[in-house]
């Protein structure tokens, strides 16, 4: 089994540090993985996405068109991903900076206040642990536990004063995705 996960934000938004945990994970639990980043030239502000690809087998192309699950941090990246998301897919949106609904009821759609969340547990800059949060709770590609033990395997050194934050807000995400299925 395969699934494809499109993450997508603003710079600064922790878009492409998401996708590497989830690569990582994938691949600590003996899984194959692809992850393909892509960014506007910009250090914060400008777009960014990445794709990640995570199975049980080889994995023949890392790109895709639909996605199976697509992460919106904010409302261009939701507006360009949530038309593309497979039939059957998930939509994790987030609501502090989303406030468009989407017309679609052939995807399950979770809202997450993402930054609302990151800003009581941690600092908004940790915004995209909870959305990894929500995903995993409906996904569930590996455990919470599996992907914490990634997360603190793989936080930068720099970082590591904000890891146990790191870990309140994707808790927090996690309970939240849990808990929200809202149809679109």
């Amino acid at each position: 089994m395969e699934t494809s996960i499109i993450i997508a934000g603003f710079g600064g938004q922790g878009v492409l540090f998401s996708g590497q945990l989830l690569a990582y994970a994938g691949m600590d639990n003996g899984m194959h993985v692809t992850w393909i980043p892509s960014y506007g030239p910009e250090m914060r502000g400008g777009t960014a996405n990445c794709t990640v690809i995570i199975g049980d087998e080889l994995i023949g192309a890392p790109t895709v068109a639909h996605p199976d699950v697509a992460v919106a941090l904010n409302l261009p990246s939701f507006e360009k991903y949530a038309p593309l998301v497979k039939s059957g897919g998930l939509l994790i949106a987030n609501s502090s900076l989303i406030p468009a609904k989407s017309n679609r009821t052939d995807i399950e759609i979770v809202t997450v206040p993402a930054n609302a969340i990151a800003e009581k547990f941690g600092i908004v800059k940790m915004l995209n642990m909870a959305a990894l949060g929500a995903l995993l709770a409906k996904r569930p590609l590996f455990t919470l536990d599996a992907l914490l033990q990634t997360l603190h395997e793989h936080l930068p050194a720099r970082k590591h004063h904000l890891l146990e934050a790191n870990k309140l807000v994707l808790q927090r995400g996690y309970a939240v995705g849990m808990e929200t299925a809202v149809p679109a």
